[in-house]
């Protein structure tokens, strides 16, 4: 990554940012002016086809990923939720909670005087481990051509769970900080989920199920019944992975993402319709919680990992992350030739 790039990086993402800001100023004023039904959605149409064109102002992964996913993936689906009259976004929202809100990945709510009390401190710990955890598995990429497949796509998911707990943790102090408010939990502990419904509802991403479970999952339900909304929610989460991966590796979709997730949603349905069934056998907490684990890597490895490798997605992050580095070097001796000037003329 170049200096140049970079700094074209920075000036879209102030772009960007006024483009957002005015756009959800929009949606704001025309839903507090138009009832839910076709008139709003009418009126936020505009403003959800603009969401899915602002990974294309990006030239690298991680602000077209990023953007993707914040804008257009939960920001689109608020809007669309907020064209019905549902979903976390409300007309009576302050200006600024309105386009946090809608920009970011999870719900915003009011501190609580506990809460206040936990951020500052769990934020810049889990930066930390982050920040120590993610360059040892970018230094580790330069030896993939010694590992085997697994090892590989092992290192991909370490990657994948401290980049978003990165990316997280630092939008949680910014929201905390500026705004005094908290934002809803990320994960909670996914490596101890006993099912699949456990790992994908309760677990694992949890602003993707708080934003399809209401989108998708109940629309779908009190039509066609639990099933149907089960699988309905798992073939839309597939469908925008597929687009994310589209955004962030500029190639086509494959389909394996897709079918990695409609594979776990019809299992997810299979174990509610067997949980229906009082009495009938489950197996011990122990024996659950390395099964469902297993399954999760094991279909992963098999056709939601390989979409990033043929991709070259890796390839792609480690140039990024070292000319991250370079860039970061140069800044540093910069800054130590001006701090040696300043000291000179002293």
């Amino acid at each position: 990554m170049s200096t140049a790039l970079m700094d074209g990086e920075l000036g879209a993402l102030v772009k960007v940012s006024a483009v957002v800001w005015a756009a959800m100023s929009y949606a704001r004023l025309a839903a507090a002016r138009l009832r839910p039904g076709a008139p709003r959605l009418a009126a936020l149409l505009p403003v959800v086809v603009l969401l899915y064109t602002i990974p294309f102002a990006f030239s690298t992964t991680t602000f077209r990923g990023t953007s993707g996913f914040f804008l257009t993936w939960l920001g689109s689906f608020k809007l669309l939720l907020l064209a019905a009259g549902s979903g976390p976004l409300e007309p009576s929202l302050r200006l600024h909670q309105f386009v946090c809100s809608a920009s970011l990945p999870v719900k915003l709510r009011q501190s609580t005087g506990k809460q206040k009390s936990k951020a500052p401190v769990r934020g810049p710990a889990r930066i930390l481990l982050c920040g120590a955890v993610i360059p040892a598995i970018i230094y580790a990429y330069q030896f993939k051509n010694s590992m085997n497949r697994y090892q590989v796509l092992a290192l991909y998911t370490l990657h994948i769970y401290f980049s978003l707990d990165l990316l997280l943790a630092t939008v949680h102090i910014v929201i905390h900080d500026l705004l005094g408010m908290e934002m809803e939990p990320q994960v909670d502990h996914p490596y101890l989920a006993s099912s699949l419904r456990d790992f994908w509802g309760r677990r694992w991403n949890l602003m993707v199920p708080s934003i399809l479970r209401p989108s998708v999952f109940r629309p779908v339900r009190a039509r066609l019944g639990t099933a149907a909304g089960v699988l309905a929610t798992f073939l839309v989460s597939g469908l925008m992975h597929e687009l994310m991966f589209y955004y962030i590796m500029w190639t086509p979709p494959s389909g394996e993402v897709t079918a990695f997730f409609v594979l776990h949603g019809a299992c997810a349905a299979a174990e509610g319709w067997w949980a229906s069934h009082a009495g009938w056998w489950r197996p011990p907490r122990a024996a659950a919680v390395p099964l469902t684990l297993a399954f999760v890597a094991g279909t992963g490895f098999w056709l939601f990992f390989p979409a990033m490798v043929e991709g070259g997605l890796d390839e792609m992050v480690l140039q990024e992350c070292q000319g991250m580095v370079v860039l970061m070097e140069q800044a540093g001796r910069r800054l130590a030739g001006a701090t040696d000037l300043v000291s000179s003329t002293m």
